[in-house]
């Protein structure tokens, strides 16, 4: 694997860790050692989320940067008497991507391997080889003969259960392909925006933000706000690239590499028409690509931001991601740190004045 620089250690740190939906602890921690040093306050709300501060200008707007920490994943709800587990999707999954999957259980004894097993073909008939499977039929192995010998290695219902891949840089260096870029890359995005703001002067107060329980519907980034108030908020999310085999222009426009996608509708929210306006002028001011896209059957955490307290001018900004939902995701370097180096730029101009004229439009 090609050696690892800062920011790929970072990235990989983050894709490793383990963290279903209410249970982002670790997660939650590789984000906070990476946060704290560019951050002069870090807490959290009731739920889990982290939320670290940074002040350029004490009394001046606040400025939310949420990605958040979960992965999409399964819980376990039973074991059988045999040793094998039955389970719950965590997320959304699509039954088609999981089977004969290498997964890890997170029990209170230590990790536990196991597989999500599958019917050789030998003994399927020609009808069931077209079936797909459904996912309340399939279970985990984890090579236990009996409910008491799992039960020993210290597994119970409730673990969560996470897919396990190796991070992975490509031939092609700017290709990176992990799990739970859904959303570790938001995270990273947070991260490096205020890294990027150390010793800079902006007008403003920062909040980067590691939200919980987005994959159950937005939860923790809704807390998260109630909890910070913004006076802006921005969801760094991944998006749907629509330039592999099969899927069409109609489907899902973006490109790998061509810039971070401002997404104008999905099914939580329109973004903020004087937002959006505001955020594209300086791309195109700075030369910093970037593509439009719409989402209509998902949504971001800008969707529980922009209804919080008295509402708030949100928008989200998405790395073009292939095969998310799944146990491998790629994504292209450049589109991270384009996303970063906008939102920079976005945040060094939001004064007051100019909050205040983008919240009316």
């Amino acid at each position: 694997m090609a050696k690892l620089d800062e920011t790929l250690s970072m990235l990989k740190d983050l894709t490793d860790a383990k963290g279903i939906p209410g249970n982002e602890r670790e997660v939650r921690d590789v984000m906070k050692k990476y946060i704290e040093p560019f951050a002069d306050e870090i807490s959290t709300d009731g739920l889990g989320s982290l939320i670290a501060k940074k002040v350029g200008k004490e009394g001046g707007p606040k400025i939310m940067v949420a990605g958040h920490l979960d992965e999409v994943g399964f819980m376990v709800t039973k074991i059988d008497d045999k040793g094998f587990l039955r389970f719950q999707p965590v997320g959304g999954w699509w039954g088609q991507v999981m089977l004969a999957q290498r997964v890890t259980i997170v029990t209170r004894k230590g990790d536990v391997t196991g597989v999500i097993g599958s019917k050789p073909p030998h003994i399927l008939s020609p009808e069931a080889r077209k079936k797909p499977v459904e996912i309340k039929d399939m279970f985990i192995d984890i090579g236990a003969a009996s409910r008491e010998e799992a039960e020993g290695w210290g597994v119970r219902p409730g673990d969560m259960v996470v897919p396990y891949f190796e991070f992975t840089v490509m031939n092609n260096e700017k290709m990176l392909l992990a799990k739970a870029w859904d959303n570790r890359i938001g995270c990273a995005i947070a991260i490096d925006v205020l890294k990027q703001l150390e010793g800079v002067d902006h007008p403003n107060v920062v909040y980067g933000v590691g939200a919980v329980q987005e994959e159950v519907g937005l939860r923790g980034a809704k807390t998260a706000t109630y909890k910070i108030e913004p006076d802006i908020g921005f969801a760094v999310d991944v998006g749907i690239a629509g330039d592999t085999p099969g899927i069409s222009e109609k489907e899902a426009m973006s490109k790998m590499g061509k810039g971070p996608q401002i997404v104008v509708y999905d099914a939580s929210m329109v973004s903020h028409k004087g937002l959006r306006d505001f955020v594209t002028n300086v791309a195109d001011e700075l030369n910093i690509p970037y593509q439009f896209e719409s989402i209509p059957g998902g949504g971001t955490d800008a969707g529980s931001i922009h209804l919080t307290h008295n509402g708030v001018p949100a928008l989200a900004i998405t790395i073009a991601t292939r095969y998310i939902h799944s146990h491998a995701a790629m994504l292209h370097r450049d589109d991270f740190e384009n996303a970063v180096k906008l939102i920079v730029e976005v945040i060094k101009r939001l004064d007051r004045e100019t909050v205040d004229k983008i919240t009316f439009e």
